[in-house]
């Protein structure tokens, strides 16, 4: 059957539960939401004020209501956004429960003695001072660069520019090294750029999607549901690989219930049938392409039957996805996926997507992938930052010579007390990311911890890494604040600006106040000439043709762009690789030393009574941040376990069950959580939804509800090409009775 475009977005808001349609989950954020704000007022009495979302990092652009009182009553996706499209998903609307949470942090708070667990509530002078004392004593002892900084989202680029200002350029994200960063090396290995967010899969136009372990319509990025939900609407094919049948797969023309860790089997089967069925797209190939009789003599033996014995998938079904995708083509793409750090060799399944990618015809091509656009804005003219002695590249590219970025694994790493002194790390400055929650090997992470000097926290919420810190710092909910304007490629340039919809509950501060005031402590006031970020803002807006006025009346500006999107017919495109072409054979591999060609490696199974844990996302929470949202947290409280009937009556499992999980190393869940029989999930599989189990008592909600997966994952591969940490090698097993305290290991 055909689903419609109203159906899936019906689909989509279920999530994992499969209990609440998308109506009744805003709905049910509506009406939470009414419980603490006034009764809303007609629109003709509303004023609105722009924004872009940050409850997760799609960034939404939409517009706050608020009344004459100045309350807020509701949040709109703004029409002109093409991230939004006049819409905001669950997660967007519930919004407002970070600004109305009542156990948001208040003041700034300091640790005098590491041995208590006592804070103390200071000023915000006294707080700030006593960083700039601290980062002054590691700047003589040790040096300015021997600091890490670990942001996320909108605060990344105000502390990293502090950072820099300071002669210091050891900053990275978990987005990178633990999400995104195999897909980014994979796919510039082989066009010669990154994908970026949003991904530019062009999927509104689409005839056949393609997603590898890919959870859309649960990891509930917006226009991403908006466009799928149009090419259901036009009759799309869509194939799903995925161990689980997800809200996506249940929609899908072909799934391929793949056995866990075997992905790049299937992606040489289909390159296999591709090239020897004679159904690529040969013209595109020939003139865009380099290293296509290499490609074709590499999967000469990666025969459908072959990989079936592998993946467990019949060469049947592996022979019909890969025509229907060939047949739609180019207007067929491979959705790159967004966390991609799975088993240790994944930008090398990456680069087997990409690959599958081009010999479709697919990039550059109506459909496939488009070229992103973007309206650039200046920086504000300012010194020129001291060079440092040393930076992250100088302990990671003789390693991991494809990194991008600043890698946390191997920063955590280099914050180690037997790290070589020269490179040794002695102060975390942490914005954005609560660590515990984001990096696996944490018997690592708490012994680099004990190693540091100052941990500083930045966040909105007591997260549990405010726990570690030695001074927290609270910031204002990006209601309150005003931050960079958001840019980004996408279909056409657009910037979208984000200011103040409300005064500042409590003594928090935004990120950039913070950073401009410890730049000055620091002696950094020449690179901080301005008054505050409004200056900022007018400045780079007049610059591009518009204003901070306008931008506070239009909240999104589109701009004319020479660049097209698609390639045009015939054009002769120069690729930003070695070539100049679109590699199937990667020269830069090759030079450095790695497979020019993916490779399939063997990943282990797990021992009999244990089962893969495969990990995912519930529409209506981000990560581990969104749970104690009083409107968000009204949705889903816990998550639970899916378990397979078969293995399920193994161990005398019943639906609604309490269970514990053990894995392999011995580490038990601090918390239990309900076991959710479902054929929906492989035998040898159990699935959860990332972010639950959080032990900080003072988020009141969320503490103790549901398992946390990250303490499950104990066991982690390392990607040699660009350094990323592959999660999925770890096995669970069940637990019937609660254990005792001391074989609690998290």
């Amino acid at each position: 059957m055909k689903t419609t475009r109203r159906q899936f977005i019906k689909i989509a808001g279920m999530g994992t539960a499969g209990v609440a349609v998308a109506g009744s989950v805003l709905g049910s954020v509506q009406k939470a939401a009414e419980r603490s704000i006034s009764t809303p007022s007609s629109d003709s009495e509303l004023f609105r004020t722009p924004t872009y979302c940050e409850v997760c990092f799609w960034k939404c652009a939409a517009w706050v209501y608020k009344d004459k009182e100045g309350n807020i009553q509701k949040l709109i996706g703004n029409a002109t956004d093409q991230h939004a499209r006049g819409k905001l998903c669950p997660r967007g609307t519930g919004g407002l429960g970070m600004y109305y949470d009542n156990d948001r942090l208040k003041k700034p708070l300091i640790r005098r003695n590491r041995e208590d667990d006592h804070y103390e509530e200071v000023s915000w002078e006294v707080a700030l001072d006593f960083i700039a004392k601290k980062m002054k004593g590691i700047k003589k002892d040790w040096g300015k660069e021997n600091m890490a900084v670990f942001v996320h989202g909108s605060p990344a680029k105000h502390f990293e520019y502090l950072f820099k200002a300071y002669g210091n350029e050891n900053h990275s994200e978990p987005a990178y090294a633990q999400c995104a960063g195999p897909r980014e090396a994979g796919f510039f290995a082989t066009f010669g750029s990154g994908v970026g967010s949003p991904e530019p899969a062009d999927m509104q136009n689409s005839k056949c999607i393609i997603f590898i372990g890919n959870h859309v319509g649960e990891n509930m990025h917006n226009s991403y549901v908006q466009e799928l939900s149009l090419a259901i609407d036009n009759d799309a094919d869509i194939i799903v690989v995925d161990p689980r049948l997800s809200t996506v797969a249940a929609k899908a023309t072909h799934w391929l219930p793949i056995k866990p860790g075997t992905d790049i089997a299937l992606l040489l089967a289909w390159m296999h049938v591709l090239i020897y069925d004679n159904i690529y797209d040969k013209e595109y190939i020939d003139k865009y392409a380099f290293g296509f009789e290499e490609l074709k003599a590499h999967v000469a033996n990666y025969t459908p039957e072959w990989a079936s014995g592998i993946t467990t998938i019949d060469p049947e079904l592996i022979r019909k996805s890969a025509h229907t995708m060939a047949a739609a083509a180019p207007a067929a793409v491979i959705h790159p996926g967004r966390h991609t750090t799975w088993y240790g060799d994944d930008t090398q399944r990456e680069r087997s997507m990409a690959i599958i990618n081009a010999l479709l015809g697919a990039f550059g091509r109506k459909g496939g992938m488009y070229m992103g656009v973007k309206q650039k804005l200046p920086n504000y003219p300012v010194p020129e930052f001291p060079e440092p002695k040393w930076t992250w590249k100088d302990i990671t590219l003789d390693k991991y010579k494809n990194a991008a970025v600043g890698l946390t694994n191997v920063l955590i790493d280099a914050s180690l007390p037997e790290y070589p002194k020269e490179h040794q790390i002695k102060g975390w400055f942490i914005a954005g990311t609560s660590f515990i929650n984001t990096i696996p090997d944490r018997k690592k992470m708490f012994k680099a911890m004990d190693n540091q000097e100052l941990i500083v926290v930045v966040d909105t919420m007591p997260m549990e890494m405010t726990g570690y810190a030695d001074v927290v710092l609270p910031e204002s909910t990006y209601l309150e604040r005003y931050d960079y304007a958001r840019g980004g490629k996408n279909r056409v340039a657009q910037v979208a600006l984000r200011m103040p919809a409300v005064e500042a509950k409590y003594d928090t501060k935004p990120s950039w106040w913070i950073a401009k005031e410890l730049g000055n402590r620091l002696g950094l006031k020449k690179y901080y000439p301005w008054k505050d970020l409004e200056e900022v803002l007018d400045w780079q807006f007049q610059k591009i043709g518009t204003s901070l006025e306008e931008m506070k009346r239009i909240g999104v500006k589109t701009f004319e762009s020479d660049e097209s999107i698609y390639l045009l017919p015939g054009e002769d495109f120069e690729f930003n690789t070695n070539t100049g072409k679109i590699e199937l054979y990667s020269t830069d591999f090759a030079e450095k030393g790695y497979d020019p060609l993916p490779k399939f490696t063997r990943h282990e199974s797990p021992d009999p009574g244990f089962y893969h844990l495969v990990y995912g996302r519930a529409p209506m929470h981000t990560f581990g941040r969104t749970q104690n949202n009083p409107y968000l947290y009204e949705l889903r409280k816990t998550n639970d376990v899916w378990i397979n009937p078969r293995t399920a009556k193994l161990w005398g499992i019943e639906n609604g069950m309490e269970i514990w999980l053990k894995n392999q190393d011995g580490i038990v869940s601090e918390f239990s959580t309900k076991a959710r029989l479902t054929e929906r999930i492989r035998p040898d599989s159990i699935y959860m939804v990332h972010g639950f189990g959080h032990t900080s008592k003072k988020l009141t909600r969320a503490y103790g509800k549901g398992i946390n997966d990250l303490p499950l994952i104990t066991k982690v591969k390392i990607d040699p090409i660009m350094g990323g940490t592959g999660m999925r090698n770890n096995f669970v097993t069940f637990l019937l009775e609660k254990p005792k305290k001391e074989e609690v290991k998290s």
